[in-house]
């Protein structure tokens, strides 16, 4: 079985049911109306705010995609890159992708163009499918990738140097390729990065693809009833994998572009929005304009929504008991998991859970679970190594074999996150053994900002780490230690890092020196001692 048999059941049980919604906030008048507000009023912008397709739609997209790869020359085995914003189109192309035996290959929105070309190249990409956001980071490398042999274009503008999406999508068949694919075939490739900041190519079988279809609907119980609101972007494997549990079930999944308070809570109230996957700043925002009084919740149609659950980032305890006091009726759940996992669900709360807030949880449905030291199990309350092993486990680092042999033992999957039991068997994250920085849900790898500060000529050494935050779960924080004659102040660090992208840019300077140890490397843990003050768990458990 994969995940295409999904999508043919729900065709035959469904087919004329909406599948998916496509939220624009952007594309509607000044003042805030729901969608069925101006639709009978301005039916035009009705259309460009609020696009939708059912279950059959859905299907035939994904053939004509399927059939338009093969045209030009995508066979299984090849490598179809995504690059594109959260939109109606992803979906189908992602399934599209994957009925020609193809590997689906999502790209994060964020990469700059030589982030995008080391990406395209390191998974021996063939085509490039790029939406209106990224021409001006794909034109300059359209010339440099030999590997891809075709862009394709999906949004509104002229490019001279892609196929046109909407020009040519209708000249293809909307009749399945009829490929034959089963679950031991290769499915995806996604990214990941660890401290060195250089993106890993993580390669899934269609087996890992169905196993987080059944593990996020035995979670969460998704129903065909149930109406999924989805923000955080399709590159990620956790927005996809939590929408698997809509496929399974047959049941509408909304993408909404766009964050505001304001905005999610008219989407749930027009669409009928059960279950909401939320980041921990998307949370305290919520709670923030309520208690302000800018959302009032008498305004809207919030009796359906049964589950708020959160992951992505280390959920403060405080955040969850305030949400359930404002929210009383709500499921609350958090889910751990890795892109080499296959994304969320190896380790989860759980709805019935609650008390045990602060926790990852325990083993989610499929996954076997260990926290070891030096290869052995650890007792109660000892740190240790998180290992994980189960259906989803990663095949490999494509084209890594020693950082595949350094995390991938005897079936079990390092994680790198170092975790302890409570008395109850629940699992708790203590620290994290890769330096990676997670704000608002984003990965951040301090060597990549380390090497462009170094670039200031008033820099002798420098070390980034996450500093805690209530909002974003960390920021990040320059620790500069400045050559001996000079000074620098922080809006001169600010103002050189300027070009850097704006997620990059540390959040707060502070000049000290910058310890080493005996090998050269920089004493991080010691830094976090000294900034920070708390261990991760402290940092959840007291906030």
């Amino acid at each position: 079985m994969t995940i295409i048999d999904f999508l043919k059941d729900n065709v035959k049980k469904y087919k004329d049911e909406e599948c998916l919604v496509e939220i624009n906030p952007l594309k509607k008048p000044e003042c805030y109306r729901t969608w069925r507000e101006f639709s009978l009023v301005e039916p035009g912008l009705a259309k460009e705010y609020r696009r939708s397709m059912s279950w059959k739609n859905f299907d035939e997209l994904s053939n004509k995609v399927a059939n338009l790869l093969i045209s030009k020359g995508i066979k299984k085995g090849d490598k179809v890159a995504i690059l594109l914003m959260n939109c109606l189109e992803w979906l189908p192309i992602y399934f599209g992708i994957l009925k020609t035996g193809a590997l689906a290959v999502p790209m994060n929105y964020r990469y700059t163009s030589e982030e995008i070309k080391y990406c395209l190249d390191l998974a021996d990409c063939s085509c490039l499918i790029f939406g209106d956001e990224f021409i001006g980071r794909v034109e300059p490398i359209a010339d440099h990738t030999p590997k891809v042999k075709t862009l394709i274009f999906v949004g509104e503008s002229e490019v001279p140097f892609a196929d046109i999406f909407k020009q040519i999508i209708n000249l293809y068949s909307n009749e399945s390729p009829n490929i034959k694919i089963d679950e031991l075939d290769e499915a995806a490739i996604y990214f990941s990065s660890g401290t060195t900041g250089f993106p890993k190519a993580i390669l899934h079988l269609h087996k890992a693809l169905v196993s987080s279809c059944m593990t996020e609907q035995k979670h969460h119980g998704q129903t065909h009833d149930d109406v999924f609101l989805c923000m955080p972007p399709l590159y990620h494997t956790g927005a996809k994998m939590h929408w698997f549990g809509s496929l399974i079930s047959g049941s509408k999944g909304v993408l909404l572009r766009g964050i505001k308070p304001e905005w999610i809570f008219n989407t749930i109230s027009d669409e009928g929005c059960t279950i909401v996957w939320l980041l921990v700043p998307w949370a305290q925002d919520i709670l923030d304009s309520i208690d302000k009084g800018d959302i009032k919740l008498e305004n809207y149609k919030l009796d359906q929504w049964r589950l708020m659950h959160i992951g992505a980032q280390p959920v403060p305890p405080s955040l969850v008991q305030r949400w359930l006091k404002v929210f009383p009726h709500h499921q609350y759940d958090t889910n751990y998991g890795l892109s080499e996992s296959i994304g969320p669900g190896c380790v989860h709360l759980g709805v019935e859970n609650v008390d045990h807030v602060g926790a990852i949880g325990v083993p989610g449905y499929l996954w076997d679970v260990k926290i070891v030291n030096d290869g052995k199990e650890v007792g109660i309350e000892e740190v240790g190594e998180l290992i994980v092993k189960g259906p989803g486990v990663m095949v490999e680092y494509y084209k890594n074999k020693k950082a595949t042999e350094e995390t991938l033992k005897d079936g079990w999957l390092y994680t790198g996150d170092m975790a302890k039991y409570d008395k109850d068997g629940f699992i708790y994250l203590v620290d994290r053994k890769k330096d990676v920085i997670i704000t608002g849900g984003e990965n951040i790898y301090p060597v990549q900002i380390e090497d462009y500060l170094r670039k200031n000529n008033k820099i002798k050494d420098v070390a980034v780490i996450g500093l805690p935050d209530k909002r974003l779960g960390e920021i990040t924080a320059a620790i500069i230690e400045i050559k001996e004659g000079m000074s620098a102040t922080e809006d001169e660090i600010n103002e050189f890092c300027f070009d850097l992208p704006r997620y990059k840019r540390p959040k707060k300077i502070i000049f000290a020196k910058v310890p080493r140890n005996a090998t050269g490397k920089i004493e991080k843990p010691k830094l976090r001692e000294i900034y920070c003050g708390k261990s991760l768990v402290e940092i959840q458990t007291t906030e």
